[in-house]
C-alpha cells in the first residue's frame, strides 16, 4: 500500500502532509504572511481566507476554514473540537485523496493543518493543488453551450454514482478548463454509505440550481437546465 499521508506534530500544531511534500511543508506554510508577494488572495466566491501560492514553482491554494452566517459574528475561525479524525482540514485532506484515487476530477491535497486554541476550539487550514488555466463556472455561464451543460451533468452524475456528496455544490465550486469540469472545496463533503437514501442527490441538484439562478437568473437557468439534466440522466446527447 502506497503511503498517502505523513502525520506530524509541531509546537502544538498537527499536520497531514503528502509524502512528496514532506521535506518542504512547515507550519509557516499555513500563514499567508509567510509567503509575502508569493501569495495572492482568491477573489472569486467563498468567504475570503484563500490565497494562490507560488511555492518554489508549485502552484497551490491555501484555504483557511471560516464560518459563514450568524455564527461567524461570534467566531469566524474557531470550530468545536471533538476528535482529531473529525477536524475539517484532516477530513477534507483524506476525502480528496480518496476521490483522486477513484479517478474523479478534483484537485490533489498537499497538506492539512490544525491547532487547538483551547480545550474545545481549534483553527484549521488546508493546502491543495491549484488547477491551472481554469475559471469558475460562475464566470463562464454565458459562454457555455448545450454540449457543455450536458458534460457538466455527466460529471456531477459520476460523483453521485460514486456516492460522493458535495456539501456546497454551487457555481463557484465548479471549475472549467476547456471541456472538463472539476469540483473543489469538499469541506463537510463525504462518501455516503451504500444503501443510504438517494434523497441527498436531489438536494445536491436543487442546491446547484439555486446557485445557477442566483448567478445567471431564472431565464438562463431554464434555458440550460434541460441539457444539464439530460447529461445527468444519460439521456440523448446534446
Amino acid at each position: 500500500m502506497v503511503e498517502s499521508e505523513i502525520n506530524e506534530r509541531v509546537n502544538g500544531s498537527a499536520l497531514l502532509i503528502r509524502p512528496d511534500y514532506r521535506e518542504l511543508v512547515t507550519t509557516d506554510w499555513f500563514n499567508p504572511d509567510h509567503w509575502k508577494e508569493k501569495a495572492t488572495p482568491v477573489s472569486s466566491g467563498g468567504r475570503g481566507g484563500a490565497w494562490f501560492l507560488n511555492a518554489n514553482g508549485a502552484h497551490l491554494v491555501l484555504r483557511e476554514y471560516r464560518r459563514g452566517g450568524l455564527i461567524a459574528k461570534l467566531s469566524q475561525k474557531l470550530y468545536i473540537y471533538t476528535r482529531e479524525r473529525d477536524v475539517r482540514s484532516f477530513s477534507e485532506f483524506r476525502l480528496l485523496n480518496r476521490l483522486k484515487a477513484m479517478g474523479l476530477p478534483v484537485p490533489g491535497a498537499v497538506a492539512a493543518w490544525f491547532r487547538k486554541v483551547s480545550p474545545i476550539h481549534y483553527r484549521a487550514a488546508i493546502i491543495i493543488e491549484r488547477l491551472d488555466d481554469t475559471a469558475p463556472l460562475a464566470d463562464l455561464v454565458p459562454d457555455l453551450n448545450d454540449a457543455d451543460w450536458y458534460r457538466l451533468g455527466q460529471t456531477i452524475r459520476r460523483f453521485h454514482d460514486s456516492g460522493v456528496r458535495h456539501a456546497d455544490l454551487n457555481c463557484f465550486n465548479v471549475l472549467v478548463r476547456d471541456q472538463t469540469f472539476y469540483l473543489i472545496d469538499f469541506d463537510k463533503g463525504r462518501i455516503m454509505r451504500p444503501g443510504t437514501s438517494s434523497s441527498w442527490k436531489q438536494a445536491n441538484l436543487q442546491r446547484f440550481a439555486r446557485s445557477l439562478k442566483k448567478v445567471a437568473g431564472d431565464a438562463v437557468h431554464q434555458e440550460v437546465w434541460n441539457s444539464f439534466i439530460n447529461g445527468y440522466d444519460g439521456s440523448h446527447s446534446a
